[in-house]
This record gives C-alpha cells, sequence and structure tokens, in this order.
C-alpha cells in the first residue's frame, strides 16, 4: 500500500478526535447551562478560544455557582490556573467520588496540585473546602461534572510537592487512614475506662 494513505488514514482520525473533543465540551457545556452554572461555561469558552487546553475529553469540572464566580479574583493570566484547578483529569460521577477513601488526595489537572476527597457525612462529598451541591450534571458527554458551594482554595497540603519525595500519595492516604483510627481506638478505649463518679 501507498504510504501516503497511512498518513491521510492518520491525519483523519486526528481531526476526528478533535472534533469529538469539541464536540464532548460543548454539551457538557450545554447541560452546565441547564444547571445554571453559566459563568463557568463562559470561563470554558474563553480558555477554550485561546489556549486550547482542554482537549481532554476525560475530565471532571467542579463548577462553583454564578454568584461565587463574580467574587473569585480571576485575572486573564490566571484563567487557565482557576478552571484547571477546578478540575481532574479523569471522567468520575458522585458515585466515584464516594468510594474514595475519606480524605483521599487526587491530583488537579494542575500538576503537583492535589484535591482532598472528603465524605462529610450529612452534608455530602466535601472538595478540599468546597461542598458539592449538584451531583452529576454532566451525564450525555465523556465529561463529568459537579457544581460546588464555592471556588475551591489550597494549602500548603494541597501541593504534591509539600509530600516527602519517597512516600507516593497513596502510601500517604494509607498512613493517615492508620492514624485517624489510631485515634479512633485511642478515644473509644478512653471511654470505654473512664472512671464513673
Amino acid at each position: 500500500m501507498d504510504p501516503w494513505f497511512f498518513v491521510f488514514l492518520f491525519l483523519v482520525a486526528k481531526a476526528q478526535a478533535t472534533t469529538i473533543n469539541q464536540t464532548d465540551l460543548q454539551v457538557a457545556m450545554d447541560e452546565m447551562r441547564l444547571k445554571s452554572y453559566h459563568g463557568f461555561v463562559i470561563l470554558l469558552k474563553i480558555l477554550n478560544s485561546s489556549h486550547k487546553t482542554l482537549q481532554n475529553s476525560d475530565i471532571t469540572f467542579f463548577m462553583p455557582t454564578d454568584q461565587e464566580l463574580s467574587q473569585a479574583a480571576i485575572s486573564p493570566d490566571g484563567l487557565e490556573d482557576f478552571v484547571l484547578s477546578h478540575s481532574i483529569p479523569t471522567a468520575l460521577l458522585l458515585n466515584n467520588l464516594l468510594h474514595f477513601p475519606n480524605g483521599s488526595l487526587v491530583p488537579t489537572s494542575i500538576p503537583n496540585r492535589m484535591i482532598s476527597i472528603t465524605n462529610c457525612r450529612k452534608m455530602g462529598v466535601c472538595v478540599n473546602n468546597a461542598r458539592i451541591v449538584t451531583p452529576n450534571v454532566c451525564l450525555t458527554s465523556s465529561i463529568r461534572c459537579h457544581g460546588i458551594s464555592t471556588s475551591i482554595t489550597y494549602d500548603k497540603t494541597s501541593f504534591s510537592d509539600t509530600l516527602p519525595a519517597k512516600q507516593s500519595s497513596a502510601e500517604t492516604i494509607v498512613q493517615r487512614n492508620e492514624k485517624k483510627g489510631a485515634k479512633s481506638l485511642q478515644s473509644a478505649a478512653m471511654k470505654k475506662y473512664r472512671p464513673l463518679h
């Protein structure tokens, strides 16, 4: 076969992949609009038109409400960081997030920046300081998104370069859970052997 045929097939496949990604993004933005996350849609449109950062369709967005976005200090130079710090580079439904061990650190779409996934019991699932208030907004494309109560903030524990160099994030999760378990056992033992007066 002619080698140009394979080059042509490669270019057609690449063009179709880009179209699929753009279609997924458009479908996700339509679903965001239906749930009144217009401000986040505007941010995605600006970012996508200028940076083409959003080519990966396997992504989960955590979207602050329009009211919260209006209070966020987002500079034009910080737009990409803001959107990517409110996303995880894999598509996760709420049910997937509920299966994470409490306090799990999950990488965002920004290298070295982590989101803590916490089951807040009656309040639902929290990502760092924000609570998921509208789960599973995006369902018909490969992009997933959830409405959150406020913009996500990061502290020094949210950056993976602050973890010990030889320790993986999975090891950190195990150690944290062991410490929590030890504290629970210790407090249970203290309650059990408390003298009665």
